[in-house]
């Protein structure tokens, strides 16, 4: 345990770059938390009840809590009432259709009048020929003899009224397939008055033959707009009280009964192994798209054994803790700290991650409530409010402040899904937002005593691991003021001139001021080698060759991060010991090298005169290279005038910067110069000249006469 321990601490790196089992653990990490998941998709609701519709109930099911849902059957009903009121829909009469009707009836009109004028034709003749016309064939004989024996002005009357109610009987009725008999006993009372009974009869006979449906049953508009009296019923909610009957005793188990019972997770479900199929493919799913977030927003915490396995070890525990709450009464799952999760990842991981994993969470949360959105969002909410409103030195009081703040929202937010049962039975409701507030406040806990449990384990560089590092008591710096009270002090101004440099430009102060206490640290194992603290004893380098006195040092690097594994430093406060000298040269003993083998630059190996490096990695470290610089040459030259200062710390920084110690830095120009600025400002302030102030003259002696 102890050698996976030490493993994970060192192993944590902020660069991008692959190791050689990043396949291998990413399979691992993320199939653990896949199968995890699927676990607490699958066995997320307690069965008790083995009934389906038509079963006789054994005893009373009381619905164990408050609950709300969307009942299908109930939704199904309203929609199939909506579309029986919906009426068929016929299209618009057809004025064609009327003109061509009125067309015909004169066409046929025509041929009676040239037929009854035909004076050769025999009466057998006659009826045949009427008879032969489609719309006549089924005229009655009686009729067809009426129409052929009246005289011209009964036949001239006939065919004006005929004419003339077609027209208007086609063009001004909507006239239906279903309704077309009707219509047509109805053209008797509409033949004009002033006829004959004969001429009546055959006007009747007639028009009843030329009218035909002018409107049609739409087939579309009908399904469309029960279409849309379908989607206009919205979805039908059952509220269930707590407590509340569903099925009594003895009652025959209907389709409702089984549904709502399905809803609460009442009713005995048989796993087969397509349901198991099924929720492993949702929870990989889940997990992939995580990851390729991850992969996508903060990448590095793929590319860290120790960020990575922290991350899946807080999570998998949340999952689990989420899994036991909610399903066990109606106040413990708003108990449920996802701030704990948010700011415990946030301050460890990074904000990133903290979101992506509260959005994961949520979603696992909601599904165990019974696929609640509410809950979803009641988890999610909570948890990134209380990770935004941590501020960056998170201390014990401003944790608590945001899961305080994370509870409050919590629970308006459980106000906001619940408000019409507030107004019916408010107890139920303030007790479960007392549970929010409880549980934000438990979060806040929670964070705390995980920050402490987990900063040793992990190297983690949190707030209060930094906070305990600067102060003065600690054994490392107590042993610098004793030893080397000049590295010390070197220090000390190193630390002030970066802290106010990453104050100006937006970076980690607090971590910058710890990592500029420790950076020089390896120089405790040699102190009178370097020379602040040689204080005018001679400089044993003056009897050394230049090779082994640029290994000593060097070696203030190696016994630094010695130093700094035997005390525990967090990692990014190790990683200011390299970087601080970057790959820069030892400029003076390469000078001497070069002197030594008679100015042959070409025989030197300048490679082993430049610090192990790395180049800083980041702002802070960055930082406290170009603090220690600027100090250093400022102290060694003394520069008299505001001119000559500015002019040494510019000649270091452009040093710096053309022998690409910032190549793998993300800092821009615009911040480089206000740090230039602010070191040139406070080194003014620590380095001005002193005005030489007279010696004072002895005041003469009470009663002394000046003598003339």
């Amino acid at each position: 345990m102890g050698l996976l321990l030490c493993s994970l601490t060192m192993d944590i790196t902020y660069s991008h770059k692959v190791s050689h089992g990043w396949g291998l653990r990413q399979s691992l990490f993320w199939l653990w938390l896949t199968l995890l998941t699927a676990f607490v998709l699958i066995f997320s609701f307690p069965n008790d009840y083995n009934l389906v519709v038509g079963a006789v109930a054994p005893r009373d099911i009381r619905a164990p809590m408050d609950f709300t849902y969307i009942s299908e059957i109930r939704t199904q009903q309203a929609r199939k009432e909506a579309v029986r009121q919906v009426a068929p829909v016929y299209t618009s009469p057809d004025f064609n259709l009327a003109r061509q009707q009125y067309d015909r009836a004169r066409q046929v009109l025509a041929y009676l009048r040239e037929l009854r004028a035909d004076i050769y034709a025999s009466e057998a003749q006659g009826y045949a020929w009427v008879l032969a016309v489609p719309e006549l064939a089924d005229l009655p004989l009686s009729t067809v003899n009426l129409l052929l024996d009246m005289s011209e002005v009964s036949w001239n009357r006939v065919q004006m009224e005929t004419l003339n109610l077609v027209d208007q009987i086609m063009r001004q009725q909507r006239i239906r397939e279903e309704d077309l008999a009707n219509v047509r006993a109805n053209v008797s009372n509409l033949v004009a008055l002033d006829l004959g009974q004969d001429e009546a009869l055959v006007v009747d006979e007639l028009v009843q033959r030329f009218l035909k449906p002018n409107v049609f049953y739409d087939v579309a508009a009908t399904e469309a707009a029960r279409q849309a009296a379908r989607d206009a019923v919205g979805p039908t909610f059952r509220t269930l009280r707590s407590g509340e009957v569903i099925v009594r005793e003895g009652n025959v188990v209907s389709e409702l009964d089984v549904e709502a019972l399905h809803e609460l997770g009442l009713l005995t479900q048989t796993w087969d192994w397509g349901d198991f199929a099924f929720m492993l493919l949702l929870a990989g799913i889940a997990v992939f798209t995580l990851g390729f977030y991850l992969w996508r927003f903060q990448i590095e915490v793929l590319n860290t054994v120790s960020t990575e396995f922290l991350f899946v070890l807080l999570l998998s525990m949340f999952l689990l803790l989420a899994r036991v709450l909610i399903k066990s009464g109606d106040v413990l799952p708003y108990l449920f700290p996802a701030a704990a999760l948010a700011m415990l990842l946030t301050t460890t991981v990074g904000l990133p991650t903290a979101v992506g994993a509260l959005i994961f969470t949520g979603a696992v949360a909601g599904w165990i409530a019974g696929r609640s959105l509410g809950f979803a969002l009641f988890v999610m909410l909570g948890g990134i409010v209380g990770a935004l409103t941590l501020p960056r030195y998170e201390q014990t009081g401003t944790i608590f402040r945001s899961g305080l703040l994370s509870g409050l929202l919590s629970a308006a937010t459980l106000f906001a899904f619940n408000a019409s049962d507030f107004r019916t039975d408010p107890l139920p409701l303030l007790l479960q937002a007392g549970g929010c507030v409880a549980g934000g406040i438990i979060s806040g806990g929670l964070t705390v005593g995980g920050l402490f449990l987990l900063a040793p384990l992990f190297g983690l560089t949190t707030t209060f691991r930094l906070t305990e590092l600067s102060r003065p008591n600690h054994p490392l710096l107590q042993q610098m003021l004793r030893e080397a009270p000049a590295t010390f002090n070197h220090v000390m101004m190193v630390a002030s001139l970066s802290e106010q440099a990453a104050e100006r430009i937006g970076a980690n102060a607090l971590l910058t001021r710890v990592g500029a206490y420790y950076h020089d640290i390896g120089k405790l194992a040699r102190p009178y080698f370097f020379v602040e603290n040689q204080q005018g004893l001679s400089n044993p380098h003056d009897r050394l060759d230049p090779y082994t006195s640029v290994d000593v040092l060097k070696g203030h690097i190696r016994d630094g991060l010695k130093l700094a594994r035997q005390y525990r430093l967090p990692a990014r406060v190790c990683a200011f010991i390299p970087e601080h000298h970057g790959t820069t040269r030892a400029s003076f003993f390469y000078r001497k090298a070069v002197e030594a083998a008679g100015g042959e630059a070409d025989l030197v190996d300048e490679s082993q005169f430049r610090y192990p490096g790395p180049v800083p990695q980041s702002r802070e470290t960055l930082l406290v290279m170009l603090a220690d610089g600027s100090e250093a040459a400022t102290r060694a030259r003394r520069p008299a005038t505001p001119e000559e200062l500015a002019s040494v710390v510019s000649a270091i920084f452009e040093q710096r910067m053309m022998d690409g110690q910032l190549d793998d830095c993300p800092i821009t120009m615009k911040e480089l110069h206000i740090v230039k600025a602010t070191y040139i400002e406070l080194l003014r302030g620590a380095f001005h000249p002193r005005i030489q102030y007279p010696e004072p003259k002895e005041p003469p002696v009470m009663g002394e006469r000046k003598l003339a």
